[in-house]
């Protein structure tokens, strides 16, 4: 069964950090296109990073969070990471990541992914709230 779990939310005073991890069962994260979506209270879920497993198109990054968040992917350890640093107000939400097998032959937008094609992601983890408060 694949599965997705996420972990590392909580509640952090702005300017603080957090590292969201995105464990993968039953399957390798890294021959999947991988997103990290946020969804906050009464607004629409919202594409936060998105890179392919090939990589062949630059990982993509919401203008709200670059610069300020990082994924990174260990193969080792079947899991995928945000870094999320100089945390916003803003940035509360829950968090989750996301899978999508690529189809052979078919050219990915990370941009595209994140922005309008979120629903093309077969596999979603449960989330994890990310509260930024002081």
């Amino acid at each position: 069964q694949l599965q997705l779990v996420e972990s590392g939310g909580g509640l952090v005073q702005p300017g603080g950090s957090l590292r969201l991890s995105c464990a993968a069962s039953g399957f390798k994260p890294e021959y999947y296109n991988i997103g990290w979506f946020r969804q906050a209270p009464g607004k629409e879920r919202e594409g936060v990073s998105c890179f392919t497993a090939s990589h062949y198109d630059s990982t993509y990054y919401a203008d709200s969070v670059k610069g300020r968040f990082t994924v990174t992917r260990d193969s080792a350890k079947q899991a995928v990471y945000l870094q999320m640093d100089n945390l916003k107000p803003d940035d509360t939400a829950v968090y989750y990541c996301a899978a999508l097998w690529p189809i052979g032959g078919r050219r990915y937008s990370t941009q595209a992914m994140c922005v309008d094609q979120s629903d093309q992601f077969e596999y979603w983890g449960q989330g994890t709230q990310v509260t930024v408060s002081s």
